[in-house]
């Protein structure tokens, strides 16, 4: 039985993972430093641990250790960790800052920009991400991510899966949060939305973190679509 989605007036995405390829961005950009520093390193597991990194900072965050900062700050933190890991210690500070901003140059999948013009023909479409805006908005004028706004978790100051930036986005647009449906990669961000009364649609990125690693996927998907990209989520939307 199909399901009536014609109360929703926006769609927030997830961005890291679920509208662009973090992974083979951040190789890349961590590739060309080391390459023009002539440092070589294992380039794929330190971006998995940069990745990795900024879910427990953001945890030191609620727990009151540090206090708020941005995504920007939180993975500068990590990335100093890293740079002490790897032993690399040939970055001057103004190169640090740029591997940084990698961050801000993520490449999307491939089906992103096309998928999300053809929803903004019926939808508000916009981020809801824990990047800050200045990151989100540089990320959009590098991949052509044509939004009609940036909505962060900086707004809200939490971070995704906290009920405050769900509801802060809600209240932004002016809507219920039944008008609204989130879109991710990432249960644990379609959970905490499905609580607070939004639509949820669960978008397959099966390479997210590399061929060998491991997606939310299971049998059991509690979410209004699931869609194995943005194209099909707009398909299934009947956009």
């Amino acid at each position: 039985m199909n399901k009536d989605f014609s109360s929703i007036k926006a769609l927030t995405f997830d961005v890291f993972g679920t509208v662009v390829d973090w992974r083979t961005s951040i190789i890349r950009e961590c590739t060309e430093l080391g390459e023009s520093k002539g440092v070589s390193a294992d380039w794929a597991a330190f971006a998995n641990k940069w990745r990795g990194g900024y879910a427990p900072a953001m945890d030191q965050v609620r727990r009151g250790e540090i206090p708020w900062a941005s995504i920007d700050e939180l993975h500068r933190m990590v990335l100093e960790r890293l740079l002490d890991e790897f032993n690399i210690t040939e970055l001057t500070e103004d190169e640090k800052v740029h591997l940084n901003k990698a961050w801000h140059r993520l490449s999307p999948w491939p089906d992103s920009v096309e998928g999300l013009l053809r929803l903004k023909e019926k939808y508000i479409v916009t981020t809801l991400s824990n990047g800050n805006i200045s990151l989100l908005v540089n990320m959009a004028k590098h991949s052509g991510l044509l939004w009609d706004c940036i909505l962060s978790s900086e707004l809200a100051k939490h971070y995704k899966p906290d009920k405050e930036v769900y509801l802060t986005a809600a209240s932004l647009l002016d809507l219920e949060p039944k008008e609204i449906m989130m879109a991710a990669a990432h249960r644990d961000d379609l959970e905490a939305a499905s609580a607070l009364g939004l639509k949820t649609a669960y978008i397959s990125r099966p390479l997210e973190f590399g061929p060998d690693g491991k997606t939310d996927e299971t049998q059991d998907m509690p979410f209004d679509i699931v869609a194995r990209d943005i194209l099909d989520l707009a398909e299934k939307l009947g956009v």
